[in-house]
């Protein structure tokens, strides 16, 4: 049972990370390029344009030619949970004892497996650790 959730938390996993960082690039800088996304995520922009290209499909983001890169309210409410879920496990870590670089590259990956049920409990720790 294991397996199949961790199959499908892959499957997700690359469409939350770009949903999350559109949100972050337009929240930092205005706007969302395909440059700044590539080169955030250290890939081709031949890879991010595809990507794109693909989140645009299934209703995620919103882009017109030689403008930046918009999410629907689809991709808002997707890029808002995945931004929560990171920041809990960041917090978690942080708690833990671990240095913000450490924190900040395991929440990364833990964010997208992490269970509804582990999330709460992690919750709940963070407000008695306050941090």
């Amino acid at each position: 049972m294991s397996f199949k959730k961790v199959r499908n938390a892959h499957k997700t996993e690359n469409t939350e990370d770009y949903l999350e960082l559109i949100s972050e690039l337009l929240t930092i800088k205005g706007e969302a390029r395909i440059v700044d996304i590539a080169n955030r995520l250290g890939i081709a922009q031949a890879t991010a344009n595809k990507t794109i290209q693909r989140l645009q499909h299934q209703g995620f983001i919103k882009r017109e030619p030689y403008r930046s890169i918009f999410l629907s309210v689809k991709g808002q409410k997707i890029a808002s949970h995945s931004k929560k879920r990171h920041n809990t496990v960041f917090k978690f870590l942080l708690n833990l004892g671990l240095d913000e670089k450490t924190a900040s590259a395991d929440a990364e990956g833990i964010e997208h497996h992490v269970s509804d049920k582990t999330l709460k409990k992690m919750n709940k720790f963070n407000a008695k650790k306050n941090v």
